[in-house]
């Protein structure tokens, strides 16, 4: 209950920054351009919290006029349904606007001030994640060094030539210090159908040039498996068969394991590994298996009537106990990526830039049929991230506060009517035509952008739906 509650928690977080900077986007330009708000609102629904701003500079009343909404300040508002926002500006096409603040509507603005107030949504986005990633460079990441521990025999990675014991070093012009950023730049090469040329260290301490065929990459990063469909798995410590940990109540404990336990072999098979310890018991529900110990400098024999729990569909075998890990274990596997504040300005561009382009091919790709609306991502799998990240720490949360700014951008850049992309459209139509577009012709466009957007996130949930119950 804790961790669904921090989930959702973190969620609200999340999409309370996200919508907060889109929409303070929009504020900020629309009064440095001369557009009076009147609301700014988080959330849908009933308010939550109001209150109002001064009201700045106020018109003199012509006789007998009353006082409008106009003259009050802004209306600052947090409402009940966190998922969206709006920015409510003077328009004559929603209501009377006094003579007094006709110079101030938005809809009397010309076309470049109106998709500077429009564009500013978006463009705030795309500055947070630059910041975001900014931030994370000049503190410094955590990663795991990119280091090869096996190549799949007849896999693309083969045959490319890779190695175990290889080190990414960069992929095309891209640094690779880190298994995120080689995954980050995999991805983003991935869409292209371009060869990927990839530049490793080898165990003997030479550069050597690998390249990936471009055309066979092609939708292998649906699943988010794309260095295993490749043939790559990372170098990973090797960690003793010697027990750290046993659970109450579980197999191990009714079978008279304990900590410090080392399991030499299990039905008479060597056991080299912790993992191999794992593979073994997990294929073997509902069994009972004769293990070989060490305790003591003695070798002794215990009998384990093998547990289960379901992961997806199927059942894996479980004894309920955990690893000792040796202090500095993973040290030669860590890597802290470090950047001076001007540097860390032209890496959070690059990666900025970057992910707006494959989200954009990624999307592309969709609606030509090429890659599986599996790629999409609802307000479930979202939360989940989110609640993920968060737990993770303050570095892991921004990054994943950063990607989904960039969706937000990119998606709301989308020639969409109801989006700010549609708007944007609509107005360079306006500027080619010399004239807006009939209120006819923009409601009709609203109704079927309306329809789109219902039918995307529609999609989006079941998606969501979908890899919850698998």
């Amino acid at each position: 209950m804790g961790s669904f509650l921090f989930t959702i928690a973190s969620f609200i977080v999340a999409l309370g920054i996200l919508i907060t900077v889109h929409e303070f986007g929009h504020f900020w330009v629309a009064r440095k351009l001369g557009v009076k708000v009147l609301r700014f609102s988080i959330g849908f629904g009933k308010p939550l919290l109001t209150f109002r701003g001064r009201p700045g500079s106020l018109q003199p009343l012509a006789h007998g006029e009353a006082q409008s909404e106009a003259d009050l300040g802004t209306e600052y508002v947090v409402a009940a349904i966190p998922l969206g926002g709006y920015v409510k500006m003077l328009d004559e096409r929603e209501g009377e606007v006094p003579q007094r603040y006709l110079d101030q509507a938005f809809n009397r603005k010309p076309v470049a001030v109106r998709s500077a107030i429009v564009a500013a949504g978006p463009l705030f986005n795309f500055a947070f994640a630059i910041l975001a990633f900014w931030i994370v460079g000049v503190t410094g990441d955590t990663g795991s060094r990119p280091w090869i521990g096996s190549v799949a025999p007849d896999s693309i990675a083969a045959e490319a030539g890779f190695q175990a014991e290889d080190e990414f070093i960069s992929i095309g012009n891209v640094p690779t210090p880190t298994w995120e950023s080689v995954v980050y730049a995999m991805l983003t090469d991935s869409t292209s159908g371009q060869d990927v040329t990839v530049t490793v260290r080898d165990t003997g301490g030479m550069e050597r040039v690998r390249v990936l065929p471009g055309p066979r990459l092609l939708g292998l990063a649906e699943d988010g498996q794309l260095l295993g469909r490749i043939g790559l798995a990372p170098k990973r410590p090797q960690i003793d068969p010697v027990i750290g940990r046993v659970v109450a109540g579980e197999p191990a404990q009714s079978a008279g394991l304990l900590e410090g336990d080392r399991v030499l072999a299990i039905d008479g098979e060597p056991v080299a590994s912790w993992s191999a310890m794992v593979e073994y018991i997990q294929a073997r529900p509902g069994t009972v298996l004769q293990l070989t110990i060490e305790r003591g400098g003695e070798t002794q024999q215990r009998q384990v009537v093998v547990g289960s729990k379901t992961v997806g569909e199927r059942s894996v075998g479980r004894i309920g106990v955990g690893p000792r890990i040796p202090e500095g274990l993973f040290e030669p596997y860590r890597v802290e990526v470090r950047y001076g504040p001007v540097e860390a300005v032209g890496v959070a561009l690059g990666k900025t830039g970057d992910m707006s382009l494959f989200m954009l091919k990624v999307l592309g790709r969709m609606l030509t049929g090429e890659l599986s609306v599996r790629n999409l991502s609802g307000p479930i799998s979202i939360a989940q991230t989110a609640g993920k990240t968060a737990s993770y720490g303050f570095t892991q949360f921004m990054k994943f506060l950063a990607l989904v700014s960039i969706s937000l951008g990119v998606l709301n850049l989308l020639p969409v009517p109801i989006l700010d992309g549609g708007h944007l459209f609509y107005f360079m139509l306006e500027a080619i035509k010399g004239s807006p577009l009939s209120e006819r012709t923009q409601a009709l466009g609203q109704r079927i952008g309306l329809a789109i957007l219902l039918g995307l996130m529609t999609l989006a949930f079941y998606v969501d739906l979908s890899r919850l119950f698998e």
